[in-house]
């Protein structure tokens, strides 16, 4: 029997937010790319939360624009509620977070992928990889085709093996009733590929027409929205926005759940997977925090096309008769009619430190993988993975160095170090707090830090990055500026500093010392500082900001140049660390099976003390004396 057999560059497995990204970062970079999908119509699919961004997400997504990636700027094109969160807090944890029109979303992409060059869509199971010598050499389908590649990326998402469950009903299908990828997981195992069992839920869907929002909290947007993409006009994205709602639950809700724990499958052992301790169900909420009278319910439009809305923060695998009276008990949702069932859903994926942190399996060259298939939670930690192992597997083909980002350069790295690094029994979520330095990594900053690097990398255009220079060039001089202009004690300047609560002065001093006050900031001093030029927001921006935290960032960077010198400071991959004296059994085994790439990595591995480090440290300290022995005896001689 004959078989189609096609050659691409780069073979992709999935098309959710990962695939997506790492599709389009090879196509663009010239390969030829094959994007695949159990369904064409769930490309950039968002089967759970309707929105992109929110808490340390949103700075994942700037930089993944930065580098030249594609979410940030599609949710400019398709979002209906925009909104800076953590404005009360400082610059280092504010986060953007859009609600998505769900269906536009994921046209818009596949609009995107569509019409890129070198790209190919289709749609099939691929139920085989294909290796010679340790090496991908391609995938097969469920229909027999062979496709052969360079390298191929896995993001399958939550597809592999995938079981919905409420109640008693157990389906073996993936989200939103699209098929499952029953038979890769099997391939990946042949191939001495570790599997884990891993679980993620979703609230019910309810119709509109049947809330009664007179008893909810009406949420608003931004009046100024600021776009996710750096590439976007600012004032293209100023438009009308829709409304979320805040209710919530409340003991008799609560008393409902306590009482039929017992038909819970999260209780009864019916699910396997290990769920997100972050996201957990509202059953976990009630049973672990029983102090708690109430939890917040968002309520949320699924796009401007659908009367459905989401419930955020009730997901749920209750069966349905009580998902109905949980609900009711909520304020405004006494009357709601369920469009979809909550669920949970169990999947398979890897154990991450299987992975290089170039994202690609250390059993099988070219392989690379991305997304939730790595045992992350969330939309954006799957983008930026997809479009890491993207990137890396166009770098392998092209014969490029590959690019690894590290915890002082990005959210991104830190996400990436983390699943690659550490043991990690649920999935994956980000957060501000893993980012030892995010006081440097800000969202605002995303630009100035990673985009010279996607300029490098060959996404982010030779106009963008000229662009980025004269941003560069226009907060470096405007900073000199502040801090060489000094201002004396006239009596307009005494009386704008009392009319802001700010102490008069007694002699002169600089703009910059004036910016650094809490109570002022860079825009309040337009009053006194006659000689302002005029200039864009995001160099108004960072001017303020790298003024006001001067001292904390400085402070910061003379950390990150320790952390520098543990990173540069290379292990070999291959090398077999029983060979050392002193260290200890438990870090023998944990270090042969990370294979980290430096000391830094190594010393952040669970179970490798500080004491074994300075172990490893003299031990690579005695083996570069030795080898400069070696080489002065070989010059010797010769």
């Amino acid at each position: 029997m004959q078989y189609l057999e096609e050659s691409y560059d780069v073979v992709v497995v999935g098309a959710g937010h990962a695939g997506c990204e790492a599709a389009l970062a090879c196509a663009r970079l010239g390969l030829e790319t094959i994007v695949f999908t159990v369904s064409v119509d769930s490309i950039a699919l968002m089967p759970c939360n309707p929105n992109v961004g929110g808490s340390s997400k949103g700075h994942l997504v700037r930089e993944l624009d930065a580098l030249g990636g594609e979410m940030g700027k599609n949710i400019d094109k398709t979002f209906i509620q925009s909104k800076m969160l953590n404005q009360s807090k400082g610059p280092a944890v504010h986060s953007l977070r859009a609600q998505a029109d769900k269906q536009e979303y994921s046209r818009e992409m596949r609009r995107t992928l569509e019409n890129t060059e070198h790209l190919t869509i289709r749609q099939a199971e691929v139920t085989e990889i294909i290796t010679e010598h340790g090496a991908i050499t391609g995938v097969k389908t469920f229909s027999g085709a062979v496709y052969r590649c360079k390298a191929a990326v896995l993001a399958t998402g939550t597809y592999l093996n995938a079981r919905c469950i409420y109640g008693d009903v157990s389906e073996y299908t993936g989200p939103n009733g699209l098929k499952a990828a029953n038979h890769l997981t099997d391939s990946l195992k042949a191939h001495g590929i570790e599997m884990v069992r891993f679980k993620t839920g979703t609230p019910a869907r309810i119709d509109k027409r049947s809330v009664d929002f007179t008893k909810m909290e009406e949420q608003f947007g931004d009046k100024r929205i600021v776009p996710f993409s750096f590439s976007t006009d600012p004032e293209s994205v100023q438009k009308e926005q829709v409304s979320c709602w805040l209710t919530y639950t409340n003991e008799e809700t609560h008393r409902i759940i306590r009482s039929n724990l017992d038909r819970s499958p999260l209780f009864s052992g019916a699910i396997e997977g290990t769920g997100p301790r972050y996201c957990p169900s509202i059953e976990d909420k009630v049973v672990k925090f029983p102090d708690k009278d109430r939890h917040q319910v968002f309520v949320e439009p699924e796009g401007l096309y659908t009367n459905e809305m989401y419930l955020g923060g009730m997901s749920s695998s209750l069966p349905e008769d009580v998902q109905y009276a949980m609900y009711r008990t909520v304020p405004g949702l006494e009357k709601v009619k369920i469009v979809r069932n909550a669920y949970a859903i169990e999947y398979d994926c890897i154990n991450s430190h299987q992975l290089k942190a170039t994202l690609e399996f250390k059993a099988v060259s070219g392989l690379f993988s991305g997304g939730q298939f790595n045992g992350s939670s969330g939309y954006e930690e799957a983008a930026v993975q997809g479009f890491m192992a993207g990137v890396n597997a166009a770098m392998k083909v092209l014969g490029r160095e590959a690019k690894v980002l590290d915890r002082s350069q990005a959210y991104i790295g830190v996400l990436i170090d983390d699943l690659v690094t550490k043991e990690n029994h649920e999935p994956y979520r980000m957060m501000t707090s893993r980012a030892e330095y995010r006081l440097l990594l800000r969202q605002d900053n995303a630009d100035l830090r990673l985009m010279e690097i996607g300029h490098d990398i060959g996404l982010i255009s030779e106009e963008q990055y000229q662009k980025l220079l004269r941003k560069e060039q226009s907060i470096e001089k405007e900073m000199k500026r502040l801090e060489t202009t000094n201002i004396g004690a006239s009596k307009e300047v005494q009386e704008f500093l009392e009319e802001n609560g700010s102490t008069p002065l007694k002699t002169g001093t600089t703009l910059a010392e004036l910016v650094r006050r809490p109570e002022l900031n860079y825009v309040m001093l337009t009053k006194i500082d006659k000689n302002r030029p005029q200039l864009p927001w995001d160099v108004i921006q960072q001017v303020d900001i790298n003024i006001k935290y001067d001292g904390y960032i400085r402070r910061q960077k003379q950390q990150v140049s320790q952390f520098k010198k543990l990173e540069n400071r290379k292990l070999d991959a291959d090398f077999d660390y029983a060979t050392v004296k002193s260290l200890r059994r438990e870090a023998v085994q944990k270090l042969n099976l990370y294979k980290p790439m430096s000391i830094g990595q190594a010393s952040r591995i669970s179970g490798v003390s500080p004491a074994d480090i300075s172990v490893l440290l003299v031990h690579l300290e005695q083996h570069r004396h030795q080898k400069s022995l070696e080489k002065k005896e070989e010059e010797t001689e010769s």
